[in-house]
C-alpha cells in the first residue's frame, strides 16, 4: 500500500492490496452486503410519521462566527496561496519520487484523500483555503455574463478529465508533469473566473469546488448566511438547494461512478477487459478514456431509467426533472461512503510522508515514515460502504415523504432507486473484495 502514491493511477491506488482477502465466500459476502442495504430499507418504511422525518431535518444548532469570519479568512487564505506556491515550486525544482515530493503527496493524499474526507465528516475547508479564488478576487473581473446553458458542465467534463489524466498520465511518478498540469488549471481557472466572475465560476463551473461543496452536504456542519449550524449528518441532503440543475446530477453521478470506475481497472477482470480491448487494436489511451465516459454514460442511462419508474409507481404530476434533482442528493452519501473505502487506508499509510515533505518541501527524508494498517482494516472499508448506501436510503425516504403527500404513494416511488442501491452496494463490496493490480499499458 505504501508503495500506491508513486503507482501510474493515484486513484486506482486507493484500494489495499489487501483488501482483496476475503474470509468469507464471495456470494455470501455480497449477499449480506445487499441484504444489509435491503433490510434497512425496509426497516426505513416503517418509519411513516412526517413530525419524526421531519426533525432529521429540521432540528439543527446554529452558531454565528462574525468575528472568526474574518480572522480566518486572512489565515486559511495565506495559508492556501502558500501551499500552492510550495506544491508549484517543488514540482519544478524539488525531488522527484513520488513517495517523498510534497508537489505529490498535497496534491493526492492531501487533497484527494484527507480534505475530501474532512469535508464529508465535519464540513467544507474549501472556501477558507481555495487559492485561485483569492487569486482572482484580486483581479478586474465579471467581463461576461455565465451562459446559463452551460450549467456545472464544464465541471463534470473537467472532473472526468482528470480522472482520465491520473490514469495514462504520469502525475505521480514524474513531479514536473503534475506540476505542469497545476500551472494549466490554475490559469484556466483564474481565466474562467476573471471572465465570468468568481462567484459564478466557484459556483457552478470549477470541479473543485463542486468537489468539496457536494461532499460535504453529507457533513454534521453547515456554512448559512450567520455562520455554522450543527445538524445531523446527511440532513442537508434531503434539502431542494442540494442540487438545483440537471448538470448537477451529472456531477453527483460522475462523483460516484468515478470511484468505481478507479476501483474496477485495478482488478483481475478490469484488467482483463483493458488487454482485450487493447488486442482488438484500440489504442490504451483510448481504450480508458471509452470505459470512463461509457461508464459514466451508463450510470447517467440508469439513473433516470429508475427515476421514470419511480414517477410511474407515485403516480404523481411533479416532472421527471425536479424528481431526479431531489432524489440525486441522497446518492452523495453513497459517493463518501465509497470515498471513505477507497481512500480512509491510503490516508493513514501515507500521511506521515505527507507531514515529512511539508516540514522540508525541497529536502524531505529520504525514507519516509509508512504507517501499515492491519489486515482487519478492510472490514473499516466494507463498513464505509454499508453505511453510506444505509444513510442513502435513509435520506430517500425522508425525500419520499417530503415530495408525496399519501404514505403509500411515499413508499412505493423508492422502490426503483432501492434496487439501483442494492446492486451498486453489491457491485461496490465485489470490487473492494477483489484483489488489485496495476492498470496495464499506463506510464510508468
Amino acid at each position: 500500500m505504501g508503495s500506491g502514491v508513486v503507482a501510474a493511477s493515484m486513484t486506482a491506488s486507493g484500494l489495499m492490496d489487501g483488501s482483496g482477502d476475503v474470509a468469507i465466500p464471495t456470494w455470501l459476502y455480497l449477499a449480506t452486503g445487499g441484504g444489509t442495504v435491503g433490510a434497512s430499507a425496509l426497516l426505513t418504511m416503517l418509519v411513516t410519521d412526517r413530525d419524526m422525518i421531519g426533525t432529521y431535518h429540521d432540528h439543527t444548532l446554529e452558531a454565528t462566527i462574525d468575528r472568526l469570519r474574518s480572522g480566518g479568512s486572512l489565515l486559511f487564505g495565506a495559508i492556501g496561496l502558500l501551499g500552492l506556491a510550495i506544491i508549484l515550486v517543488a514540482g519544478f525544482v524539488g525531488p522527484a519520487i513520488g513517495l517523498v515530493s510534497v508537489t505529490v503527496l498535497a496534491t493526492f493524499v492531501g487533497g484527494r484523500a484527507l480534505l475530501t474526507i474532512f469535508a464529508y465528516t465535519v464540513g467544507n475547508p474549501w472556501p477558507a483555503l481555495n487559492p485561485w479564488r483569492r487569486i482572482a478576487t484580486a483581479l478586474p473581473n465579471d467581463f461576461e455574463t455565465y451562459p446559463p446553458a452551460f450549467g456545472s458542465w464544464p465541471a463534470v467534463v473537467a472532473l472526468l478529465t482528470f480522472v482520465w489524466l491520473e490514469v495514462v498520465a504520469p502525475l505521480t511518478t514524474s513531479t514536473t508533469v503534475l506540476a505542469l498540469m497545476l500551472v494549466m488549471y490554475s490559469l484556466f481557472t483564474v481565466s474562467s473566473a476573471v471572465i465570468f466572475s468568481p462567484e459564478t465560476w466557484f459556483r457552478r463551473g470549477d470541479p473543485l469546488s463542486l468537489w468539496f461543496r457536494l461532499y460535504s452536504a453529507v457533513a454534521p456542519i453547515q456554512r448559512t448566511p450567520d455562520g455554522l449550524e450543527l445538524r445531523y449528518p446527511g440532513s442537508k441532503l434531503g434539502e431542494d438547494d442540494v442540487i438545483t440543475d440537471t448538470s448537477l446530477v451529472g456531477f453527483v453521478l460522475a462523483l460516484v461512478w468515478e470511484l468505481t470506475y478507479s476501483g474496477f481497472i485495478v482488478t483481475p477482470a478490469g484488467v482483463r477487459t483493458v488487454e482485450a480491448l487493447v488486442g482488438l487494436g484500440v489504442p490504451p489511451v483510448l481504450v480508458y478514456l471509452f470505459l470512463l465516459v461509457g461508464g459514466f454514460a451508463l450510470f447517467w442511462k440508469v439513473y433516470w431509467i429508475a427515476i421514470d419508474r419511480t414517477r410511474e409507481r407515485a403516480e404523481t404530476y411533479l416532472s421527471r426533472e425536479y424528481l431526479g434533482l431531489r432524489f440525486a442528493a441522497p446518492l452523495l452519501a453513497i459517493a463518501a461512503g465509497y470515498h471513505f473505502a477507497h481512500y480512509i487506508a491510503f490516508a493513514i499509510s501515507l500521511w506521515p510522508a505527507l507531514v515529512g515533505a511539508l516540514a522540508s518541501p525541497l529536502s524531505p527524508p529520504p525514507n519516509p515514515t509508512q504507517y501499515a494498517v492491519p489486515g482487519w482494516f478492510g472490514y473499516i472499508e466494507i463498513a464505509g460502504i454499508l453505511v453510506g448506501h444505509i444513510l442513502a436510503v435513509w435520506i430517500s425516504h425522508t425525500v419520499s415523504f417530503d415530495l408525496f403527500p399519501g404514505k403509500l404513494q411515499a413508499i412505493r416511488s423508492q422502490y426503483p432507486l432501492i434496487v439501483v442501491m442494492i446492486v451498486f452496494t453489491m457491485a461496490s463490496l465485489y470490487l473492494v473484495s477483489q484483489g488489485t493490480m496495476s492498470p496495464p499499458y499506463v506510464p510508468n
